[in-house]
């Protein structure tokens, strides 16, 4: 007989990704990510053109160019010591399944993160989830698996319908946990969204059309010895599987987690087709990774650290939110903004939303063939104004670099010894105390108009900009750019006249 609940469960589950899909297409993510995984599935998918696609979409992304290249010359793909410069190069070594892999796995860790509100309940599944995919890392290593970085990518959306209720629906997670308890959200998940988190997780999976086979690989298993029709798929889904277990004992770093990460092992050794005393030294290794890599796991960090790692995390939410700010303002500006409004707008915007040191607005001199900052934000930025200055001829440094090539150049080491011939005399003369810096440039038209700089001091210990941030910095510079060429064509019409 079938009872009123289980008539209702389907209706509930329907309603329940109805509301998950349009809660995701109000926060204004997830479209990005939906481009993004479009291109890296038509690289991995296309034929003639493969890698020549592959490599396109990789540089379009410098945090993904440098995670492919650092793979690529990794221990576990380098031959004989041979070093990997070029993407172009990289894909032919690696290979596009294995760079669409660590793509596909990159911008759904990004997106998410960007997706994420203020809670830590948010924050601990999204770790759970990389630490998961860590261990799967190590462990598809250890068993010379074709494709590692599909393992990971498998392993982290095990967690993909737990990650999509605490982000999007925190009080469904909240009355799962009130009903069954702390970490038994899942036997709760039925009655609360008509259907589980595995099956919100593949759901999700499928409306990304993400491939078959990593939505196939979504799927818990039991630990068992390997059968005769036991395939990759299936390989796929118990490391999956035991990776996320695997993370969750490990996730408090204590000795009760320790006893089940053996038990893990020794139980899922045998369908794995790996030694028990394998996986544990993998699942020793991507603890040591996380340690260093996660922030707010107990593993990673002592409590002090991790709380000041945690507001970290919000500021750097808060400044993207100022950056998304600034580019709405501009764009309302519009017409009626001179050049010089729109680039003290694009200044200020930058100097708080990444939390500058000091940031200054060159402008170029073509009559007197030099560059001056004009505008400087920061304690003493005003005094140094006059000093800013140099000539506009070429010099081999990073600052005519970007000019030059017009990219946004970001040095994260600007006392790296080896890039000292590359920062000119009148930088380290004035501008020296910075740990490192960023240059935007303003090209109008093909031609230098000039510059924004902005720097961090010592008190920012390390300092990294994700894809997010490069994209904002362009939007910026780019309405200013529009408004300087809109000058000019005006200054053209008025001399035709």
């Amino acid at each position: 007989m079938t009872t009123p609940a289980a008539t209702l469960r389907p209706k509930l589950a329907e309603a329940t990704l109805s509301l998950l899909w349009e809660r995701i297409r109000r926060q204004g993510d997830m479209p990005g990510f939906t481009k993004a995984i479009n291109a890296i599935l038509a690289s991995m998918r296309g034929e003639d053109e493969r890698e020549f696609s592959m490599t396109q979409t990789v540089l379009s992304d410098p945090v993904l160019t440098q995670k492919v290249l650092r793979l690529a010359n990794s221990g576990m793909y380098s031959a004989f010591g041979q070093r990997i410069n070029t993407v172009s190069k990289a894909v032919l070594v690696l290979g596009t399944e294995a760079i669409g892999h660590l793509a596909l796995g990159l911008k759904l860790i990004e997106e998410l993160a960007k997706s994420t509100p203020d809670t830590e309940i948010a924050h601990v599944e999204m770790e759970k989830a990389v630490l998961a995919g860590m261990v799967a890392q190590q462990v598809a290593a250890s068993a010379v698996s074709r494709d590692p970085e599909e393992a990971v990518v498998c392993s982290i959306l095990h967690s993909l319908g737990r990650m999509m209720i605490t982000f999007y629906m925190p009080e469904r997670w909240t009355r799962m946990r009130e009903s069954a308890g702390v970490g038994r959200e899942d036997a709760a998940a039925e009655a609360h969204l008509g259907l589980s988190l595995e099956a919100v997780g593949r759901a999700t999976a499928e409306h990304w059309g993400l491939p078959r086979n990593l939505i196939a690989g979504m799927r818990r298993v039991e630990p068992a010895e390997r059968g005769e029709d036991f395939g990759h798929d299936d390989w796929l889904a118990a490391l999956g599987t035991m990776s996320t277990q695997a993370a969750e004992a490990l996730w408090h770093d204590d000795d009760i987690g320790a006893a089940r990460v053996a038990e893990l092992a020794e139980s899922f050794a045998p369908m794995l087709g790996v030694e028990a005393a394998s996986l544990l030294s993998a699942i020793d290794k991507a603890r040591e990774t996380a340690a260093a890599d996660l922030s707010i796991a107990p593993l990673a960090k002592p409590l002090e650290k991790r709380e000041q790692l945690v507001a970290a995390t919000r500021a750097r939410k808060a400044g993207n939110k100022i950056l998304m700010s600034g580019v709405a303002d501009m764009r309302d500006a519009g017409l009626a903004a001179t050049p010089g409004q729109m680039m003290s707008m694009a200044l200020e915007t930058m100097h708080k939303g990444l939390s500058f040191t000091r940031s200054f607005a060159f402008l170029r001199n073509r009559r007197e063939g030099r560059y001056a900052a004009r505008l400087g934000l920061g304690e003493g930025s005003k005094a140094l104004l006059p000093n800013l200055v140099f000539d506009d001829a070429y010099e081999p440094d990073v600052f005519h670099a970007s000019l030059g090539s017009d990219r946004v150049i970001f040095i994260e080491n600007a006392h790296d010894i080896k890039f000292a011939a590359k920062l000119p005399g009148w930088w380290k003369g004035t501008l020296g105390e910075a740990t490192c810096f960023v240059v935007i440039p303003l090209c109008a038209n093909g031609q230098p108009a000039g510059f924004i700089y902005g720097e961090w001091d010592a008190s920012f210990p390390s300092v990294t900009l994700s894809q997010t941030e490069f994209s904002l910095m362009n939007d910026l510079r780019g309405l200013v750019v529009r408004t300087v060429e809109r000058r000019h064509q005006l200054e053209a019409v008025a001399t035709r006249v």
